[in-house]
Formats: C-alpha cells, structure tokens, sequence
C-alpha cells in the first residue's frame, strides 16, 4: 500500500515509561501519547532508539505498540518500529503493525551484528518488512554499533527496487550532507528524508528539503513550534527557538535518560526510571534543568 499525502512535520517519539519496580507504565504511556498529540505533533513513532526500544521484550513492543495505535485513534500518523535481529522476527513486528492499523513502520537494519552486513543482506531485510507491512516503509539509517551507515546509494536503491519504501530517517554523521546527496540523486523514488538528532540541525536540514524531524517528545510542543516557524519563513523566530532549546541539546547529549526525567518533571510521566542504568544526575545538573525548562516556558502550549 502506498499513502497518498507525503508524510510531512514533527513524528515525534514517545518515550518508554517504566514503574520503580522497571516494569512497563502503560497508564503513564496512554497519558504520553496525549501529551504528543496535544503539544501539535504531527506524527507518532514507536518503537524506536529514544523509546530503549532493545530494554522491551517481543511481548512488550507488540503490547504498547498496539496501545500507541489505539490511544491515538487516528488522530495523527502512526508509525510503528519494526527493526529487529533478523528479517524473520521484522516480518512479524511489521505483519503485527498492519493488523493494528498503523500507518507505516520504520527499521535500522538488524542491529545486532557480528560483521558488516551485505547490501543483498539489507535489500531482502527490507523487502521482507514492506511484504509484511503492506505499509509505507521508512529507512533509518543510524550510525554503528547499532545501527548501520548505509550511503546515499544503497537507501535510494531500497526505495527504487522495494515499492512501498518511500521515506527515509537520516541520522549519520554529516546528516545534513547525506540530505542533500539522497535528494539530488533521487528519481522521484524517495517521498521525504526526515531528520533526528531532536531538530538539532533542522535549520540546516529544512533548507536542504527536509520533510521533517522525528524527535524525542519531551519538548514536542517546543519542536512543533520551531517547525512551524521554518513552514511560515519566519526565520527570525525559528533562530530565537533553536537558541532557546540550545541549552537543553547541549545537557540531553551527554545525559542519557534526560528525554523522561523532562516528562516526569512537565507531569506527564509518573517515573523518570531507565532499565539500563539510572540518568546520572546530582544537585547541580538537577537545579541547572529546572533552568532550562524555566526558559522554555513560555514556548511550550502543553500545560499539566
């Protein structure tokens, strides 16, 4: 199947919320997937690498991706993460994706790996998720160990020979000259390359053709805004919201776990806990994100 309007905006990424005993929060889930919707996004993805989506079981993907899908009811795109260690266990998170209803899914190639994988490796891996999909496929090309840095050519060659692989998520490194060399060389086989990196580089990616950002949610309402500034040419304001959110790209790199301990203190998550290792966070770095976000309130719509 092939989707008539281009995807196009903020596809923001819900985080995973975990209890203190580090199992899955659904109720704090079905509350995040609201939070997305009404901050503006204009697209759901989950699961993905800003959802610890390799902490999840089988079991848990397939539970909450179905809970993403029926939360949302429709009310903007929803793009399940379909990457997984072989084509096989892919084929089954994509034939699941379509019986839920999404509206597309999106895969690395398989991320555990113990030598390079071939292009006819990664071809067949993809061919066999848009079989099972029947869906709009996207590409998400992300840098080692997890993920795979495939050039311009391989992703083009995908979304030439695989019909329903239509989009691509760039997040190597220079993402911004990838964007550029995937849109020159197209032949109209490509519908939009998004970008990641929470719209770190957006500015720059817009003005190469970007069709969008796919951020982590903890400042959707934030990134919805800086977007709609790009959309409307009012380049004034959309350099004012990039310097705003400087500070909190800044302290999220070299942080892990920032994403939920922002949604936990917003109130949109009842526990800011990661499975693999707790956020390292003491007085001073905690004092200095209550600044962060004291200076960003006035860009954020979304209100407990």
């Amino acid at each position: 199947m092939s989707s008539s309007a281009p995807f196009r905006g903020i596809f923001t990424i819900p985080s995973t919320p975990f209890r203190a005993d580090g199992e899955v929060d659904v109720i704090s889930f079905r509350r995040l997937v609201d939070f997305c919707v009404d901050c503006g996004a204009h697209g759901l993805v989950y699961p993905v690498n800003a959802s610890e989506f390799t902490s999840l079981s089988d079991a848990e993907r397939l539970e909450l991706s179905t809970v993403l899908v029926e939360q949302n009811a429709g009310r903007v795109p929803a793009i399940i993460g379909v990457a997984a260690v072989a084509g096989p266990v892919a084929t089954k998170f994509a034939f699941h994706a379509r019986e839920i209803g999404a509206d597309g899914v999106i895969a690395m190639p398989p991320y555990i790996k113990r030598a390079p994988l071939s292009e006819a490796d990664i071809v067949d891996y993809y061919r066999k998720i848009a079989e099972a999909a029947r869906l709009p496929v996207f590409i998400q090309n992300y840098g080692p160990p997890v993920g795979t840095d495939m050039s311009a050519a391989l992703l083009l060659r995908l979304c030439s020979e695989i019909d329903a692989v239509e989009y691509v998520k760039e997040e190597t490194v220079p993402s911004t000259i990838k964007l550029t060399q995937l849109l020159e060389q197209d032949k109209s086989t490509c519908k939009g390359v998004f970008g990641g990196a929470g719209g770190r580089y957006l500015i720059e990616e817009y003005r190469r053709g970007s069709a969008g950002n796919m951020p982590g949610c903890h400042v959707t309402d934030v990134v919805v805004a800086f977007w709609e500034a790009l959309e409307e040419e009012d380049e004034a304001r959309a350099l004012h919201i990039y310097k705003e959110m400087a500070p909190l790209f800044f302290f999220e790199h070299q942080l892990p776990g920032c994403y939920k301990e922002v949604l936990y203190r917003r109130g949109v998550i009842d526990c800011p806990m990661k499975r693999n290792g707790e956020m390292p966070l003491d007085s001073t770095a905690s004092d200095y994100l209550d600044e962060i976000l004291a200076a960003l309130q006035p860009l954020m719509t979304w209100a407990k």
